[in-house]
């Protein structure tokens, strides 16, 4: 494989993953062929590790949604690039009453814009959104969704009642995205004072009425970081393309062995790209065919590819979890990364052409965030 790839701005970087596991964080770095990678860990031990990610506004920070059936739900902060990790004591939760529970888990965990570096978003379970403004020390509820009219249509899915996708459009700061299973995705145009639904043309099978104004069960909502207009979205029943913010959507399930599926992303450099791992069945939540296969589209979801190199094509039942698979920012796109139930983690560095395996046996695997941070913080010099 080759490494033509430069990183962001050209600056000294070095590739870090962030392996989340039902039993703890997973620190995974690269040498700078990325030929070879240093595992550490368990980090944070014990806990279910739902989001985990270096800050892209400052490599030296990092942020992890946890969670333990003992202790709790709980917000951890890095301040050496992932190496070390200390709980911070506010958590986003609905008030005391609202709901019968007030936080049973936080599913996401989002940075605002450069522009505003204290910023962070949360989406939780029983499903609801906040922002805070001071780093994680304080939360506030963003209750133009929270309490919106449509709430009523809501209800908690198979994996639990989340808002699991949150998006701030770099080029219009005013737009919000956020997806709820099973609620939704949803868009605000006033920095996240009022909200409406955008599910129009989207199947809900789950539903009385197939074409339901709000009520969807959502997997995963990506929204192309360049293009705000750009929107993918992997659902209960298909996946979808978006070409104008949300207010319309066309299925491009055609092509995929499954309508089914969590995982899904696109390259940051090309907003026509689109990259799921389809799941058997809502029935049989695991790859077709016993063959662990992602695929492709750079055309906006109208062919698909799958890329196999490299990947177990026989007897491979698992499953791929919605923050399972990851690419990198760097020009062009060449770093792509995949985490299964297994606890298998797999890296390409063509482009999704070829694949090795980096990483095996570790716990049941529920997250990869790849990082591009500065080689000082890399190598953990303070």
């Amino acid at each position: 494989m080759t490494d033509a790839a430069s990183p962001p701005g050209g600056r000294a970087t070095r590739t870090v993953l962030l392996v989340g596991t039902q039993k703890g964080l997973f620190r995974l770095e690269a040498n700078k062929e990325r030929t070879h990678w240093q595992m550490q860990g368990p980090l944070i031990p014990g806990y279910e590790i739902l989001q985990a990610w270096i800050d892209p506004r400052d490599s030296r920070t990092g942020y992890a949604a946890v969670n333990h059936v003992i202790w709790g739900s709980h917000i951890y902060r890095s301040i050496d690039a992932g190496l070390n990790w200390q709980p911070l004591d506010a958590l986003p939760s609905h008030p005391a009453g609202r709901h019968q529970e007030a936080l049973h888990a936080i599913w996401c965990l989002t940075p605002g814009l450069d522009s505003a570096p204290g910023t962070l978003y949360a989406g939780i379970d029983p499903a609801g959104l906040f922002v805070s403004n001071d780093a994680g020390e304080s939360w506030s509820s963003m209750d133009g969704l929270n309490l919106h009219p449509t709430r009523d249509t809501w209800e908690p899915a198979k994996g639990g009642f989340s808002l699991h996708s949150i998006h701030q459009c770099p080029t219009v700061p005013e737009r919000l995205y956020a997806a709820i299973s099973a609620g939704g995705v949803y868009r605000s145009d006033d920095g996240g004072e009022q909200w409406y639904p955008i599910n129009r043309d989207v199947r809900a099978e789950n539903l009385p009425q197939r074409y339901a104004e709000s009520g969807h069960n959502v997997h995963r909502l990506v929204v192309h970081p360049r293009d705000p207009d750009r929107l993918y979205r992997q659902c209960y029943n298909g996946v979808y393309r978006s070409d104008d913010g949300g207010l319309h959507w066309q299925e491009i399930s055609a092509g995929l062995p499954s309508d089914f599926g969590y995982a899904l992303a696109t390259e940051e450099d090309n907003p026509d790209s689109v990259w799921v791992v389809p799941i058997a069945s809502n029935h049989l939540r695991t790859t077709p065919d016993g063959r662990l296969r992602v695929y492709r589209s750079r055309n906006g979801g109208n062919d698909w590819t799958a890329l196999t190199d490299g990947l177990p094509q026989h007897h491979a039942y698992v499953t791929v979890l919605r923050e399972n698979l990851a690419l990198d920012s760097r020009s062009p796109m060449s770093g792509a990364y995949l985490g299964t139930s297994s606890g298998h983690v797999f890296a390409s560095r063509d482009g999704g052409d070829s694949w090795q395996c980096i990483a095996e046996f570790l716990p049941r695997i529920l997250s990869v965030k790849v990082c591009e941070i500065d080689e000082a913080h890399a190598e953990g010099e303070r």
